[in-house]
């Protein structure tokens, strides 16, 4: 019988629940447990596929095709879960589901309310999201609940998990409640009443936290955790503090496990302990993060830019890279509109160029003329989806004498439409979960920098484009020096392109960052960094040791 733990969040968003969350899944893991992951994100939105990464930060794309919560990326870099469609429910999804029903009059002409319908439709959406993607039942499922408790959004999936937690158990059951103790620097306090209020108001609704994990940007002194478990009814072994990390958010599972909290999971579940939570491995990659000497700048230049969640995996996967490289990398975020004139000064020092996904017109010139200045100065540049279309467009116009070569995306009328829409998405007019969506295999050419790098013949990789490299064009490029390197052989579709005459010039249509952890880099990820760091430490040398300005490390 699977154990439930249903993680909410109180006072703030942007609490960390999601990192909290993949931190226990991971600690369960050590313990010899088997765990789900799941988001259930009290927005309307059917999915976040069509939402704007200005609001909403990436979408994080599954292998079975899913457009999901960025939170998902968490569960995957700490845990072994295999997410599926079923990890990640919304309102709208679950409304869906409901008015669908409603219309095949399953529901027997009965009035459709909230309770029961929309709560028994969550329940059953909790049930779905207990395995992994092989379909096998797991030891402890994890739920977050999306939002903070108060907000009117939420209060559907409140009364739902509270209806499950009725219908089971005391012992199969757990909640777990993330809430922020404010500091006030002026009288040099932090302050525990929106704490009290928050899981007031949980239990106004009939759901009292078993655990509270308490957000803080200064040590608790213990009259503080006497005080929290006194006003809000938990024990004063499952008041945990969970401070500001300084050095990197992978500390967290360390902290939590210090607090003791894996003990207080297993003893009140009724779960086997199976030996001591071992993080030595993951200590001694803290440490390499923590201890590292060398370094390379990295530019991502982005039409995102602004919103450091809108290219999250990028970062972490440049982090991970960074950590097998056993250096930091060092990012400088560029808008790609700012290269719309010359891209020299904003790229001058940089050690590394990556060109992200991406949709719409906006910035498209400008990463061009990043690109071109990478592969001219023999500056190492790894290009992701719409990275490699426009790795494909420059080369096409600068080196294979194709003037105004464009994709057909921006530009129907270009004479050299080197990208063009995918023959399957032709008659296609809905946004949402239309795109070519999750893992596709991906066969490399032998002796190519993809078939080095990855040291596999094929690969899986996830996909999430509409747009492709035009074949047509494939033998005149590859006359001019452009390798493909990588194909889809089902649908004859060019997955990697390379310059070998180029210290490091990769572009991948698919995305290499939804397969990155700490102790598992992604294998181009971790080339591209040893790339930028043989041309920083060359750098270096030639210029007497003076060192480079730095911007935002990863």
């Amino acid at each position: 019988m699977t154990k439930h733990i249903f993680v909410t969040g109180g006072v703030v968003s942007s609490l960390g629940k999601g990192l909290t969350a993949a931190a226990v899944g991971m600690l369960l893991e050590q313990r010899g447990l088997r765990v789900s992951l799941q988001k259930l994100d009290p927005y309307i939105n059917v999915d976040p596929g069509t939402m704007s990464p200005f609001q909403h930060g990436e979408v994080y794309v599954t292998d079975d095709g899913a457009e999901t919560d960025l939170d998902l990326g968490h569960y995957e870099r700490f845990t072994h879960a295999r997410l599926t469609k079923d990890s990640n429910f919304t309102t709208g999804k679950i409304y869906q589901a409901v008015i669908s029903k409603e219309r095949r009059g399953d529901y027997l002409g009965r009035t459709v309310q909230v309770i029961p319908h929309i709560t028994d439709a969550i329940k059953e959406a909790i049930d779905a999201g207990v395995g992994d993607l092989d379909g096998d039942e797991v030891d402890v499922a994890i739920t977050e609940i999306g939002g903070t408790v108060g907000d009117i959004e939420s209060l559907p999936f409140l009364e739902a998990i509270r209806q499950y937690a009725l219908e089971r158990a005391p012992e199969d059951v757990m909640f777990v409640h993330i809430t922020l103790l404010p500091y006030l620097r002026a009288s040099g306090e932090l302050k525990t009443k929106p704490t009290q209020q928050s899981v007031g108001k949980l239990r106004e609704i009939g759901i009292q936290p078993h655990v509270l994990v308490c957000r803080t940007e200064v040590p608790m002194e213990e009259e503080m955790f006497k005080k929290i478990s006194l006003f809000c009814n938990v024990r004063r072994q499952a008041v945990i503090e969970e401070r500001d990390v300084e050095k990197t958010i992978y500390q967290v599972p360390v902290m939590l496990r210090d607090a003791g909290l894996d003990h207080i999971i297993l003893d009140h579940l009724h779960l086997p302990a199976k030996g001591e939570t071992d993080l030595s491995r993951w200590e001694a990659m803290i440490e390499d993060v923590i201890s590292a000497k060398r370094h390379a700048e990295i530019a991502v230049v982005g039409k995102y830019i602004e919103l450091h969640d809108a290219y999250k995996s990028i970062y972490e996967s440049l982090a991970h890279a960074g950590i097998a490289n056993h250096a930091k990398v060092k990012i400088r975020k560029i808008s790609a509109e700012d290269l719309d004139e010359n891209p020299v000064e904003a790229l001058a020092g940089v050690d590394g160029l990556l060109v992200p996904g991406g949709f719409g017109e906006r910035g498209l010139e400008g990463k061009i003329r990043a690109i071109r200045w990478a592969r001219e100065n023999d500056v190492p540049f790894f290009g992701i989806c719409l990275g490699l279309q426009t790795a494909v467009i420059e080369f096409a116009r600068n080196v294979a004498g194709l003037d105004d070569a464009h994709t057909l995306e921006h530009t129907p009328h270009t004479p050299h439409p080197v990208i063009h829409l995918m023959e399957s998405q032709e008659d296609v007019s809905d946004k949402g979960g239309t795109m070519r969506l999750g893992a596709y295999e991906c066969e490399l050419e032998e002796g190519t920098l993809a078939h080095k790098l990855y040291g596999a013949s094929t690969v899986l990789e996830r996909h999430r484009h509409r747009y492709e490299f035009n074949n047509d064009y494939l033998e005149r490029l590859q006359a001019a020096g452009l390798v493909a390197s990588g194909f889809h052989r089902g649908l004859d579709l060019v997955e990697i392109v390379e310059v070998p005459t180029h210290p490091f010039f990769v572009g991948v249509q698919f995305h290499p960052e939804f397969k990155s952890s700490p102790l598992h880099p992604h294998p181009i990820f971790r080339g591209f960094v040893a790339a930028a760091l043989a041309r920083a430490e060359a750098g270096r040398t030639s210029s007497n040791g003076e060192p480079r300005a730095s911007h935002t490390t990863a």
